[in-house]
């Protein structure tokens, strides 16, 4: 198991508690870690990643991400994953960006 992976049970927590009650004020992006795009994409019959919306225990906005195939099927067992660990935006902002200086 991943350093970035979380579980399903908290997946669907930190997804109804977007739905159930969103932040009034939204991460203006996420910082997604190569290596968990990388070992998304590796494993088997993957072809896209889709990333769901949370917000976790400690009240943070996260990027659940899961594998997709070739159906548009997410790919949730034992061997595909849930992963997490985003950097939301702000506080983990590129500054400098053009798209963050509005």
């Amino acid at each position: 198991m991943s350093k970035f992976t979380i579980t399903l049970e908290e997946a669907k927590n930190w997804a109804k508690k977007w739905r159930t009650n969103p932040p009034k004020d939204l991460a203006y992006a996420h910082l997604i870690k190569g290596e968990i795009l990388s070992t998304i994409l590796a494993a088997e019959n993957v072809v896209d990643v889709r990333a769901y919306m949370g917000i976790d225990e400690n009240g943070d906005q996260k990027l659940i991400l899961v594998g997709v195939d070739k159906n548009g099927k997410d790919l949730i067992d034992a061997n595909h994953l849930i992963y997490d660990k985003t950097i939301w935006c702000p506080p983990g902002c590129d500054a400098s960006s053009p798209l963050i200086n509005l």
